[in-house]
């Protein structure tokens, strides 16, 4: 079973796609907010990171920074989540290496949930 690691500090939002994403059939583990979500990177190696860009304390920025720094989990892939629709913020983030950067209001949770099975087959 495939995990996903859901860095989201919207918590009914992170609960209603931690649901979604585990009638899908991933094992999910949920953040709210960028050192809780690389404590849970570390432990779990989930296959993707699903990561909001705008966090309480440090941005998910800061969160991809810190990533792939850490040799342990770099590698890990991720895809930036968020409404924050910033040409500077989606230049950082694809500078660090996200697969995709995903403004949640342009899809319907169900076409969520069908990229990110798209990215870990």
């Amino acid at each position: 079973m495939k995990k996903i690691l859901l860095i989201e500090d919207e918590k009914i939002l992170a609960e209603m796609y931690k649901d979604r994403f585990t009638r899908a059939g991933f094992e999910v583990f949920l953040a709210f907010e960028s050192k809780e979500g690389l404590a849970l990177a570390k432990k779990e190696k989930p296959d993707l990171i699903i990561l909001d860009i705008l966090l309480p304390r440090e941005n998910g920025i800061v969160f991809l920074n810190w990533l792939r720094k850490d040799e342990e989990i770099s590698s890990i892939p991720v895809v930036a989540f968020s409404n924050y629709d910033d040409l500077a913020t989606k230049r950082k983030a694809a500078k660090l290496g996200v697969k995709d950067y995903l403004i949640k209001t342009n899809y319907t949770p169900q076409e969520i949930v069908e990229k990110i099975k798209n990215y870990l087959k």
